[in-house]
Formats: structure tokens, C-alpha cells, sequence
């Protein structure tokens, strides 16, 4: 996929076929920052060199929070990335809203990232503190959170994992501004399925453009994490096939194949 149109950045969004278990070992990395200096030819009065002017350092990378990334890992994109996955889902919902449901519609609100490998600094959901390795929408705060290992480790193997978990777990705050009855028994394959209909959708508006090999990159991805990651066991979320069979229910007949019964 590539992203297009403003005001999001325009940079391809490429494989979900992840290589590795989402409990892969993190390899801890360090960045420095060097100061760029510019300097200008000698003055005409032949004086000598003019001063050195030094141009202020351009500001560090964002610091991984809680975990190291990976050698070689762009922490810088993978931020850029979850912002942009962030602004996408949102404004399909924002834009589509009235044409599927009664009401107005509210953005949760993103915590983002959060280290759950120290419950001390976890967001809490319900007076608990959200578990490590895990991705959640918390209706008693309205909030969405991920863990930073989950995102990282994910991202390393490809940069669809941050649109494909954040897009889900906006499923589910879309599920909480529903009337009971429309949310089904199954809520986390319906979140998948409202998964794909925000991505996909978000590609009809115009705002994603999806690219040759994306299709099985993604379905890669789903049998990845389908049935070996802890936090989507396939009792609690599906099967590897349940899930992008209801992806794809989302991608082919968009939101409103999601309350099918």
C-alpha cells in the first residue's frame, strides 16, 4: 500500500508477512546525534577563513519507551507510521459515520504506546493495568493503547502490522458507540472485519493505495497471528481463516457487512 493525499506522510506500507513470533528477542541499539556545520570560502580581503556557523543539531529520535528496537530499526517511521495508521482510521470513520449509523461520531482517544512490561507506568483500564504484549481499546476510559514491544516487534516485519492492529482496535471503540444489538457475540472477528472495511474504505476515499503483493502480505500476516500470539488466542479472537475471512468480509462489502446476520 502507499499512502497518498494530505496531510498524511506519503511512504509505502509494505509486508505483513512477519517472519518471526511476536515474542522475538529485541537487540538493544543506540543512536547518536552529530552537530552539521556549514562554513563559508575565505573573505575577499584575503583575512582568512570567515567563522564557522554552526546549524542548530536537528532533534533526536523519539527514545523507544520501555524496550529496545531492533539494529538497523527506524524508530522515526515506525512513529510516523502509527500516526498516520491513527489519522486514516479516524477520518474514515469520521467521514462515513452518518451515512451508517444514527448520532455523531467521537474519536477515542489514543494513549498510543505504552510499556507493559512495567505495570507501575501502565495505562490502567478499570482500575487494572493494561497486560505487556498486548493491543486494547478500554471502554471505561474510551481510550486506545498498545504495548511498545507488540508494535515494535510486529513493525520489524513489516510496517502494515501498526495499520492492521490499530485499525482493529478502533473496531472495537466503533463497537461501544453501537447500540447492543448491533454488536455481535463474535466481537473480535467483527472488529477484524471492521478493520478491513476502514482500510479498505480509507483506500476507496483515496487516503491509502494498495499495491501489487498486498493482499498476500496480509493474508501472510493473519496466519501468523492467528493462532501462536498469546494475546489473539483463536478462543478469544478466531482461527488464522476466521479472522481474514472477516477482514475480508470488511474489505469486499465494507462496513455495513459487518452486522450482517
Amino acid at each position: 500500500m502507499t499512502e497518498t493525499g494530505t496531510p498524511y506522510r506519503r511512504r509505502p506500507l509494505t509486508a505483513l508477512a512477519l517472519g518471526a513470533t511476536l515474542g522475538a528477542t529485541l537487540v538493544v541499539s543506540s543512536a547518536c546525534n552529530l552537530d552539521v556545520q556549514s562554513s563559508r570560502p575565505a573573505s575577499a580581503n584575503g583575512a582568512g577563513p570567515a567563522p564557522v556557523e554552526t546549524t542548530p543539531a536537528p532533534p533526536p529520535p523519539p527514545k523507544p519507551l520501555g524496550t529496545s528496537a531492533p539494529v538497523g530499526f527506524n524508530e522515526t517511521e515506525f512513529r510516523d507510521d502509527m500516526n498516520t495508521a491513527v489519522n486514516v482510521v479516524d477520518a474514515f470513520w469520521r467521514r462515513h459515520w452518518t451515512k451508517l449509523f444514527t448520532g455523531s461520531y467521537t474519536s477515542p482517544h489514543v494513549l498510543g504506546l505504552y510499556n507493559g512490561r512495567n505495570p507501575a507506568t501502565a495505562p490502567k483500564c478499570a482500575g487494572k493495568p493494561l497486560s505487556r504484549d498486548n493491543a486494547e481499546y478500554c471502554p471505561a476510559g474510551d481510550f486506545v493503547a498498545w504495548d511498545s514491544h507488540l508494535m515494535r516487534t510486529g513493525y520489524a516485519h513489516g510496517d502494515a502490522w501498526v495499520y492492521m492492529v490499530i485499525a482493529h482496535e478502533w473496531g472495537h471503540a466503533i463497537q461501544n458507540r453501537l447500540t447492543r444489538e448491533l454488536v455481535s457475540p463474535a466481537a473480535e472477528l467483527q472488529a477484524d472485519c471492521l478493520a478491513g472495511a476502514a482500510l479498505y474504505g480509507a483506500a476507496a476515499d483515496g487516503d491509502l493505495r494498495f499495491e501489487a503483493g498486498d493482499r498476500q502480505e496480509i493474508v501472510t500476516g493473519f496466519r501468523v497471528i492467528g493462532d501462536s500470539s498469546p494475546w489473539t488466542k483463536p478462543g478469544d479472537h478466531g482461527s488464522a481463516a476466521q479472522r481474514l475471512g472477516s477482514f475480508g468480509q470488511g474489505r469486499d462489502g465494507g462496513a455495513r457487512a459487518c452486522f450482517r446476520r
